[in-house]
């Protein structure tokens, strides 16, 4: 699994734990739904820490709750 993807996976997790739809969480986030939907959907390949922090705003979570999961943690280096 590539970063991209477990923020893909990692965001979805906590719209399910908190059953909220994405453009809900648009909404708390202050950010366009494109934005988070792009995330989603593989069109942007890399996320803005700045976006992912808003979104953790909007989830009231800090950003090292959303990293703090095995996915992220067994994640190989980008870089070789």
């Amino acid at each position: 699994m590539d970063t991209v993807a477990a923020v893909r996976n990692r965001i979805l997790e906590l719209c399910g734990q908190r059953e909220i739809s994405i453009n809900r969480l648009a909404t708390l986030a202050a950010l366009p739904p494109s934005s988070i939907k792009n995330i989603l959907y593989g069109k942007s390949q890399n996320p803005k820490i700045v976006t992912i922090k808003m979104i953790c705003d909007g989830l009231g979570i800090t950003l090292s709750e959303f990293f703090s999961t095995p996915e992220f943690d067994a994640l190989e280096q980008e870089i070789k």
